[in-house]
């Protein structure tokens, strides 16, 4: 193999590769002895097939195995001798003119990583902002939690619907007399009071009683998401078929017995459980950005165009997903346009910081032991049909690509508490409200790809971890995320292998204790299931 350098500007290099004839034969050679044995022919005893027959019968698929072998160790060779780190897969193009029986004349171009002096982790200085949790607030999710498994019964005929009442209702929708399309839907269930249907509907049906029947006039709002609609006048024939009043169980020992559980103290406990933990998710991600603002000021260097590519072709997929499913997609994507550089810069960053926090971690040490590698990939595993499962795990440990995207968030994180542990870190004690303000007024940071060894970016050809980072996007779109997904992984140089079955839709089956503490979440307001116009927010 000859080599010789064609382009050396900034992270761009380039190589012409000669890949003798000599060695394409001979591994062409040490197939045909490998495979002989294996080999039937009429006429001859099994293993006894004289080798040319053998290349004469396969000739063809053993010449391209061999080039294609031939190139790929090429690549890795010029990897290591001239030591580069590949920031993405090397472009590789086979001269045209090439024969079999000819030397093959092979360009490779690529862009490396670059050269970062050792990141600065001294000076670091962080502010813990800390939620205390009172007991009011677990009180007070338990009794979400009673109101929401609470079962609906029926008024009395005689009973006037107010203010917290579930009404079954058919309606039809009428614009200047006309039904329109959408409009009309029966045994819907509307919540008076709850905001889901558009202003002036839902004030219009307190005092009815069951049975009756009512007109009442609305008008669209002018951002009304369906433009044939905004901000026309409309009536509603409506028919009141049930009165339905939520019966709110007390909240006690035979309550949480009813979820599965002990009693009403271990509720309240697992509920304290589940806010902590959001409380420390809401903490760590304000420190995490904090702490990566620090970093990207006070290191700056040139990053890899082709990494910045990726990473900004995943925002905008991302971008663009997002704006497929708002009221107006066309001005979403507008918008988008308009921000658009801001999004490249975004891209940058997210590199520039995944290089970072990948230098600091192997300057330091950090690493996925076998042990946890081996939890991801079982968890991972989790997310497949039974039949799949094992198909998948052998994947994972066969493609160093598709490890290292399993480590890359465990990795962020080892990372991260690394860095922690070095800070100066002070405490201020905030609410709830105080902590999600602080991070909503932050631009933050996108989860950045943290390229590191293993990653798909050759680093001394070790298959090692690659963290990601965060930043916010402007506009608050997909890419403000906390835990936006992670860029695509450069391809290795190895030949690609061949992706896992696809994902099942498996559900996982989960402890009623794990549900009640979910409860706690706040829910989303919920929109009228597509019942005709009355579907505005």
């Amino acid at each position: 193999m000859q080599t010789v350098e064609t382009l050396n500007e900034g992270l761009k290099r380039a190589y012409t590769v000669t890949i003798t004839s000599k060695d394409i034969d001979a591994r062409v050679e040490k197939e045909v002895a490998a495979i002989a044995p294996q080999v039937r022919m009429p006429g001859f005893r099994p293993g006894k097939v004289p080798a040319n027959l053998v290349k004469k019968m396969h000739g063809e698929s053993l010449q391209r195995d061999a080039l294609n072998s031939s190139i790929q160790d090429s690549i890795q060779k010029l990897i290591a001798d001239q030591k580069l780190r590949p920031a993405m897969q090397p472009s590789v193009e086979l001269d045209e003119a090439f024969e079999f029986g000819k030397d093959a004349e092979v360009k490779v171009e690529l862009e490396v990583l670059p050269e970062i002096a050792a990141p600065s982790i001294e000076g670091l200085k962080l502010e813990r902002l800390t939620v205390e949790l009172a007991d009011a607030q677990v009180d007070e999710a338990a009794g979400r939690i009673a109101t929401q498994q609470g079962a609906l019964e029926e008024h009395a005929a005689s009973h006037k619907a107010k203010d917290g009442d579930t009404l079954t209702i058919d309606f039809v929708g009428k614009i200047d007399g006309e039904a329109f399309e959408g409009g009309s839907a029966e045994d819907v269930k509307l919540k008076i009071g709850s905001g889901q249907f558009i202003p002036g509907f839902e004030e219009q049906l307190a005092g009815v009683k069951k049975g009756d029947e009512k007109t009442i006039t609305v008008t669209f709002p002018e951002d009304y998401g369906a433009a044939h609609l905004a901000g026309k006048e409309a009536t509603f024939d409506i028919t009141v078929k049930a009165i339905l009043n939520a019966d709110k169980p007390k909240l006690d020992d035979d309550f949480a017995k009813s979820l599965g559980l002990e009693g009403l103290d271990k509720l309240k406990e697992l509920l304290k459980g589940q806010i902590e933990q959001e409380h420390n998710g809401l903490t760590r991600t304000h420190m995490k950005r904090k702490l990566l603002d620090q970093l990207a000021a006070a290191h700056d260097f040139d990053v890899p165009p082709s990494m910045v590519e990726a990473e900004f072709n995943q925002i905008w997929a991302q971008l663009q997903h997002e704006a497929s499913h708002e009221e107006d997609p066309e001005a979403a994507l507008k918008e988008m346009e308009a921000e658009k550089e801001d999004y490249r810069a975004i891209a940058v960053r997210r590199v520039r910081l995944g290089l970072l926090l990948s230098e600091i971690g192997q300057a330091n040490g950090v690493v996925v032991s076998d042990q946890e590698m081996n939890r991801l990939i079982m968890q991972a595993a989790q997310q497949y049909s039974p039949q799949d499962r094992e198909r998948f795990v052998q994947y994972v440990r066969q493609d160093p690509m598709a490890a290292a995207q399993l480590r890359a968030p465990l990795y962020e994180d080892k990372v991260v508490d690394f860095l922690f542990e070095k800070a100066e870190i002070t405490d201020r004690a905030v609410s709830r409200e105080e902590l999600e303000a602080a991070i909503e007024a932050e631009d933050g940071d996108l989860k950045p790809h943290v390229h590191g060894p293993g990653c798909g970016h050759d680093h001394d050809h070790d298959h090692d971890e690659k963290p990601k980072a965060k930043k916010a996007a402007p506009k608050k779109k997909a890419a403000e995320a906390e835990e936006a997904a992670p860029a695509e992984a450069a391809a290795e140089e190895a030949p690609a292998k061949k992706a896992p079955a696809k994902k099942a839709a498996a559900k996982k089956d989960e402890a009623v204790a794990e549900e009640a503490a979910a409860e706690e979440k706040p829910k989303a307001k919920k929109a009228p299931a597509k019942k005709a116009a009355t579907k505005a927010e």
